[in-house]
């Protein structure tokens, strides 16, 4: 069991011991640290923050803890319960708040949880801001508030559905060439927001949505992060309900996938292309993704005679490079749809109305969309990493083995061959090594993924 702690927030599984796992004491004192950050930020102001959850079974007691933690700060809380994501990015800048906690973990699985932290225009907060916080909580220097300057808390609900208004107000989003369609979907959740999110999306749109794990009870059916080995159950269900495609969302809805009509994936990767090819043709720009992200975006980019740009992996890094860009959409390749229209960060519900009016234009399946697009495919592999293992030196040791390629060093390494690359990096959010390859065939993008596997183990 672990506790990982990095500029983005604090990521854990829940019980056990204190500064090993996400405890209550861990709990509280990153909130605190937050708390703090955002006082000095904005001192002699009354500060609001919006404070947001996924349905995780631990969910509503990180919750409480971070609220009641804030509040003994003299910050005011508004917490609007089991939400998304973006729905509370989207929150902080509808109601002018101070800042954000999501309390999610994304796409790992149930026992873990998490603090993910948003600044006043509800972004994730940038490098030197998430190691202020780190060193606050390490030092631990908290001052609460007296007894007459406590922080008020209040419950506030309805922003899913205003979440959804403000999609569905988007000049990109045709309304009404969806509702004509009459599209026919299957949802699967996780047992998590989304179940509540989407299918709302889905009926203002007049799109019939088949419910599978859409109970939101935190008890999610299968691993939560939308691979093709996890989505079994909805590709039959696909089949079987002969529906125009599947829709899949991690935990807090900021990750989409999607099956075709025959049951097979659409690909992570190519949902952030099939949006960006509808976005394209109807304004001319720019886009970005991380360098983890299929080839395929800087090949639809370059068709529509925009530049594509690849950041480090990283939602905040993405964002940074796409407002230095003035891209006008971007993401990285799990899914995760940016489109600054609506607001800098990704978005689930964005992705599907984009895609739905994209698909409602293109009037042909959705297979056949899909193999309208480049093919490339992608392997993703990871190795364990244990204390002992300095993976800087090993990845140093690579990018000399391999300089005559000119590996690309800004996160991990990076190198691109002529017809496929690799990318290799320490997770930000677990203790492994991440292995992504890509290539013109399968069996190329795993044969490639399981050469730098031996690699890696070599210098092991």
């Amino acid at each position: 069991m672990t506790l990982i702690k990095s500029i983005s927030g604090i990521r854990g599984t829940i019980g056990g011991v204190v500064n090993e796992n996400l405890t209550p004491v861990n709990a509280v004192k990153f909130a605190a640290a937050y708390g703090m950050w955002l006082k000095g930020e904005n001192p002699n102001k009354s500060l609001r923050v919006i404070l947001g959850r996924d349905a995780r079974i631990s969910g509503e007691m990180i919750s409480n803890l971070v609220a009641n933690t804030l509040t003994g700060l003299g910050i005011n809380v508004i917490d609007i319960g089991l939400s998304t994501t973006p729905t509370v990015e989207v929150a902080v800048t509808l109601d002018h708040t101070d800042g954000g906690i999501i309390i999610t973990a994304s796409h790992n699985p149930k026992e873990w949880n998490a603090l993910k932290l948003l600044n006043n225009r509800g972004e994730f907060l940038n490098g030197i801001e998430g190691e202020k916080i780190l060193r606050i909580a390490k030092e631990e220097s908290f001052v609460f508030s007296e007894v007459d300057h406590l922080g008020k808390y209040e419950k506030k609900e309805g922003y899913i559905d205003r979440h959804i208004e403000e999609v569905l107000k988007l000049n990109l989003v045709d309304v009404e060439a969806i509702k004509k369609a009459n599209f026919k979907v299957v949802v699967d959740a996780v047992n998590s927001t989304g179940g509540i999110a989407i299918p709302r999306l889905l009926e203002k749109l007049n799109v019939e949505c088949i419910k599978l794990y859409c109970e939101s009870n935190g008890h999610f059916p299968h691993n939560p992060e939308p691979l093709k080995e996890y989505l079994t159950d909805i590709s039959a269900l696909v089949v079987k309900e002969k529906a125009d495609f599947g829709i899949v969302v991690d935990p807090d809805v900021d990750r989409l996938a999607l099956i075709c009509e025959d049951g097979s994936m659409f690909g992570e990767e190519y949902t952030l292309v099939a949006c960006a090819d509808y976005v394209l043709g109807k304004t001319k720009g720019n886009t970005v993704s991380n360098l983890s992200s299929s080839r395929a975006l800087r090949d639809i980019t370059l068709k529509h005679g925009g530049i594509y740009e690849a950041s480090a992996v990283g939602e905040v890094n993405v964002v940074e490079l796409m407002k230095m860009t003035n891209a006008i959409i971007g993401g990285e390749g799990n899914g995760g749809i940016i489109y600054p229209a609506a607001h800098y960060g990704r978005d689930s519900l964005v992705g599907v109305a984009l895609f739905l009016s994209h698909f409602a234009h293109a009037n042909i399946s959705c297979k056949k969309l899909r193999e309208s697009y480049p093919d490339y495919y992608m392997s993703k592999s990871k190795i364990e990493l244990t204390p002992q293992i300095d993976v800087d030196k090993i990845l140093e040791k690579i990018a000399h083995k391999f300089g005559n390629e000119k590996p690309n060093c800004i996160d991990g390494i990076k190198i691109d061959f002529e017809s496929e690359w690799v990318h290799l990096r320490k997770s930000n959010t677990e203790s492994i090594i991440r292995i992504y390859t890509e290539s013109i065939s399968q069996k190329k993008a795993d044969e490639l993924a399981e050469k730098f596997i031996g690699v890696i183990k070599a210098f092991l």
